[in-house]
């Protein structure tokens, strides 16, 4: 069985075309070789609805790191974050960090909202002033007994 060199070249494509999706796709999900570059923070939510390991991490709209770690905290019932940011962005210690949607249809995100202090998180510290993800069911419930109490 002999193949010409037209189906040869057509694999070979094919094959080329699948590892640039495989390469893209790695990096999307957030299992590129460049995270981990940076440091860690943690925070508290009381609802970390709509994000998990991989979630983007925004300021001003620009991603500065991924969610790595999310775990339930079995004592204060609240989930605990681990986000990884860029090593050169200096985080203001009264900076706060709130889960936000990208829209009505969009995915959430981590914003990250920078305070005015001259001092700096160090690595592994607590960002305390946290916002959780707000429920659109909920506040349609909301909406709908406030209207048929008037």
């Amino acid at each position: 069985m002999s193949e010409s060199p037209g189906e040869i070249l057509a694999g070979a494509a094919t094959l080329a075309v699948a590892f640039g999706f495989l390469v893209y796709a790695s990096q999307g999900a957030g299992m590129s070789s460049s995270q981990g570059a940076g440091y860690d923070l943690t925070a508290s939510f009381r609802s970390a609805e709509g994000i998990s390991v991989g979630t983007d991490v925004r300021l001003a709209g620009v991603k500065v790191g991924t969610v790595s770690g999310l775990d339930l905290n079995r004592q204060t019932f609240r989930a605990d974050v681990t986000l990884n940011v860029a090593g050169d962005l200096e985080v203001p210690e009264d900076s706060s960090i709130a889960i936000s949607s990208e829209g009505l249809l969009g995915g959430n995100f981590v914003e990250l909202v920078p305070g005015g202090s001259p001092f700096n998180l160090e690595p592994g510290s607590e960002i305390e002033d946290t916002q959780g993800a707000l429920s659109l069911l909920g506040l349609l419930a909301k909406f709908v007994s406030s209207t048929e109490d008037e």
